[in-house]
């Protein structure tokens, strides 16, 4: 693996937090993803599943982990299936993880060769009441590819009719919404890495470049230091085009006077970061680009210290849109008198920023957890304000990753520019 890898004694520990969760006589079972074809016989990178790596730290495919706590057999209440190197696999793709170091890995005493995996199975499913399965429950996927789970869900249903089957995501959505030290460290890690790529590109930009060279410029850095790459899409988009929310076509010239806004983050031991900054072409703000910086970058802050322990996210959403509605009036963007009579359900502030505030991070980008109830220790949240002004050709984001500790919000991101006056003596220099 290109990463220094988490101790073991963290998925140790988040697997008797799982298994301290299920029912009696309860079994679970994690798949790893399915390799992707692209044509021929080309496929596209591995990425593991986020559970199964929580839960076993092993970043490989054809890898089956099993938690079955009230197993009659104490070798069979954890049990890693993993692939087994044969001479055709060691000649075209290198060596598997052997036995030894899966369990250097993982902490799992009882690992067996992926093969074996129906067999022992079969027999582990008879011995217990209920099967938990596992699932992409986060609310914004799309379900338009059957997966390895899907695939065994249904096998599990056809074959074992009588057995209660239990959802195992509930529980995991509740556990990684709270992010532990070593959690912590690697987001701060990636953190690290797309801090040095934007320095790197203050240093790189100047009218001309092409968005994609900039793009260059950061998966140099990235991978330079151990980033398996972008944690998601980047988004580098000049101009009007800043004002499309999801742009990563990263194509168009970059012109003397108009901003690029870069949304972009690294992913370190398979867990991402989420930056985004904002800047001029030609290294200096005009006074309309400074004008609405400056209205974003105090949204931000300001919106930064509502994440304490105890507050709710309602709350804080609310907070946030009058933050956002006195900025757009101060920019004679909303009508101060308009915005008293508007439609509740239509607000008017949705024509300049359109999407929400803030979102949890971790093995996902779009981290899961319950954005419900109170905001609590332990979560992490980016903070991501935003003003698009179509008409004017502008599109202004800012955004960094925010851990709530119980002392209250801290900036992950703090190191890295952001101030108007540090972008242009950056870019200067």
């Amino acid at each position: 693996m290109r990463y220094l890898p988490i101790n073991k004694s963290f998925f140790i520990q988040n697997r008797e937090a799982f298994s301290s969760k299920l029912k009696k006589g309860g079994i679970a079972v994690f798949l790893s993803h399915d390799i992707y074809p692209t044509n021929a016989d080309g496929t596209f990178p591995f990425r593991q599943n986020n559970d199964l790596f929580y839960l076993s730290g092993i970043d490989q495919e054809d890898s089956v982990l099993v938690l079955f706590p009230d197993a009659s057999e104490e070798k069979h209440k954890t049990i890693l299936f993993i692939k087994e190197t044969n001479e055709h696999i060691a000649i075209w793709e290198g060596a598997k993880l052997n036995k030894v170091e899966a369990r250097e890995l993982s902490g799992i005493e009882t690992v067996y060769w992926e093969k074996d995996f129906d067999k022992i199975i079969h027999i582990l499913f008879l011995e217990a009441q209920s099967i938990y399965l596992n699932a992409n429950e986060h609310g914004r996927a799309e379900k338009s590819v059957q997966t390895k789970e899907d695939r065994f869900t249904a096998y599990v249903k056809q074959h074992y009719p009588l057995h209660s089957i239990e959802r195992s995501s509930p529980i995991l959505h509740e556990l990684r919404t709270f992010k532990n030290s070593a959690e912590i460290e690697q987001v701060s890690r990636a953190c690290k890495i797309t801090g040095d790529a934007f320095q790197r590109v203050l240093k790189f930009m100047k009218p001309g470049v092409y968005e994609f060279e900039i793009e260059a410029e950061i998966m140099h850095e990235f991978i330079r230091q151990r980033s398996s790459g972008p944690a998601y899409a980047s988004i580098i988009a000049s101009g009007k085009d800043a004002c499309v929310l999801h742009y990563v076509a990263n194509d168009k010239q970059c012109v003397d006077g108009e901003l690029v806004l870069m949304d972009f983050g690294s992913a370190y031991g398979n867990y991402a970061s989420d930056l985004t900054r904002t800047i001029p072409v030609n290294g200096k703000f005009t006074p309309r680009q400074r004008e609405v910086y400056a209205s974003v970058l105090n949204i931000l802050k300001e919106s930064a210290k509502l994440l304490q322990p105890g507050n709710t996210f309602e709350a804080y959403q609310t907070a946030v849109v009058r933050l956002v509605e006195d900025e757009l009036i101060k920019l004679n963007l909303l009508d101060k008198e308009e915005v008293k009579k508007q439609d509740p359900e239509q607000p008017l502030y949705r024509k300049y920023f359109m999407h929400g505030i803030s979102h949890f991070l971790g093995l996902d980008v779009h981290d899961v957890g319950n954005k419900k109830g109170e905001i609590k220790a332990g979560m992490l949240l980016t903070c991501e304000p935003g003003i698009y002004i179509k008409e004017e050709g502008i599109g202004i984001r800012l955004e960094n990753d925010i851990l709530i500790t119980p002392q209250g919000p801290k900036n992950l991101m703090e190191f890295i520019p952001i101030e108007i006056e540090e972008i242009e003596a950056l870019m200067k220099s």
